[in-house]
């Protein structure tokens, strides 16, 4: 018991620094603080190093390479033009705008990440709120939208979310098997997002704007080479995704080579500053992942991934589809306490001690994908967008509004996810 609390302790004081930052400390830098922590005092030790490294270096290369794809097509004005055109295509209706921009977030989540949503399509919603003259409580219903529906939607693709990779990575589970179970998990998320956000904000989303404010979507296009390549380069890519999954080939082996070749090119066409994309892809995030990882998986083996997985084993008495609900539900209630990525790896220690459950496998990426909406701590994209927000845009999304909303928009939203995770791997069966 002492070693577990111990433990638990170590995790704590990680996840303070890695929060607070003191000293303006990258997030980085604070896991792998805990991690020699967590190594000195017993918790962990340095075997797990090798371990972890060998769970996390595909998921962690592969999410830096779709972060750096996503900020080339962001410089280029990919993501603004299209923007800018849903504006118009609105024909100055708030509410149609409301809609397009949901399902705009959840396309570039799909194939970006949830992150690469968070980071690009945020600044220009804000922009787009701001030509059109809305006050600073209908600005504020679109943005928090679009940070909602880019982790709802973040379902589909392994490559949709930090958490996916993970997840299927740690089983074996290829692309084509992913896709093939998500699918339609993930349109149920969206349709479900979109509705419950639509509850929640058709008030302030019901204001009529000048199309014409919006601004001049060609203007916006800096690189028209890369503007030109997105579609076909998108295409390929998933096609590639696909292919390799008949092999067995680590993704990281697909997107680092498509990111290595979109910034050679964009280099070549000298419009966008690579450097500037390089500094800032999230390198910061293979030092966390490896880390905050090490003190997990420390932790795990202090005695919680056997008190989780006793958790589990009792739901399972129940019978299904309650286990698959409660599972994901308890794996969201996780993330949103201690962060999706932490809970994400204790998740699949846990299934992995039964027998690799197929239920509970995606149940856990359903549950670590919506359940940060819970909490402003549940993941480290929605840290950076609050601050971001307030830093750059004078937008202040204070803990207890997120959270209000958080439960109201993700609860049910997750309950019905996982409810069709059931249906969809009951028929597979």
């Amino acid at each position: 018991m002492f070693r577990l609390i111990l433990a638990a302790a170590v995790f704590a004081f990680t996840l303070i620094l890695v929060i607070i930052k003191p000293w303006k400390l990258d997030i980085g830098y604070s896991a792998l603080i805990g991690a020699l922590v967590s190594i000195l005092v017993g918790i962990s030790t340095p075997e797990d190093i090798l371990k972890v490294w060998d769970i996390i270096w595909n998921p962690t290369f592969t999410f830096v390479a779709i972060i750096i794809m996503s900020l080339v097509f962001d410089y280029s004005g990919f993501f603004e033009y299209y923007a800018i055109k849903i504006s118009k295509l609105a024909g100055g209706n708030g509410l149609k705008l409301f809609v397009f921009i949901v399902l705009l977030g959840a396309a570039i989540s799909a194939f970006f990440a949830n992150d690469g949503t968070a980071l690009v399509l945020t600044p220009i919603v804000s922009a787009i709120t701001a030509r059109t003259g809305m006050d600073r409580k209908r600005a504020t219903a679109f943005i928090m939208a679009t940070g909602f529906i880019a982790d709802s939607s973040s379902l589909p693709f392994i490559i949709s979310n930090l958490v996916n990779i993970i997840g299927a990575g740690y089983f074996g589970v290829s692309f084509a098997q992913y896709a093939e179970t998500m699918i339609i998990p993930d349109a149920v998320s969206v349709l479900a997002s979109l509705a419950m956000l639509l509850i929640i904000y058709r008030k302030e989303a019901s204001v009529r704007y000048s199309p014409a404010d919006v601004g001049d979507e060609d203007k916006v296009i800096t690189d028209r080479q890369i503007f030109r390549l997105a579609f076909p380069f998108i295409i390929l890519v998933v096609i590639a995704y696909f292919v390799s999954s008949f092999d067995s080939v680590p993704v990281s082996f697909i997107a680092l080579p498509a990111a290595l070749i979109l910034l050679y090119m964009a280099r070549v066409n000298g419009k966008i500053n690579t450097n500037l994309v390089l500094k800032e892809a999230p390198w910061q995030i293979v030092l966390f992942s490896l880390g905050m990882y090490v003190v997990v998986y420390g932790f795990g083996n202090a005695g919680l991934t056997s008190l989780l997985t006793d958790l589990m084993r009792s739901a399972m008495y129940l019978g299904n589809p309650a286990y698959t609900v409660i599972g994901g539900l308890f794996f969201g209630f996780l993330a949103g306490a201690m962060n999706n990525l932490p809970s994400t790896m204790m998740g699949v220690l846990t299934v992995s001690n039964l027998n690799g459950n197929r239920f509970l496998m995606y149940a856990n990426v359903i549950g670590n994908d919506i359940g940060p909406k819970f909490t402003p701590i549940g993941s480290l994209a929605t840290l950076l967008w609050m601050y971001t927000l307030k830093r750059k845009h004078g937008i202040e999304i204070t803990p207890a509004y997120y959270m209000k909303i958080g439960f109201i928009a993700a609860l049910p939203v997750l309950v019905l996810t996982l409810i069709s995770l059931y249906a969809v791997v009951s028929i597979g069966l």
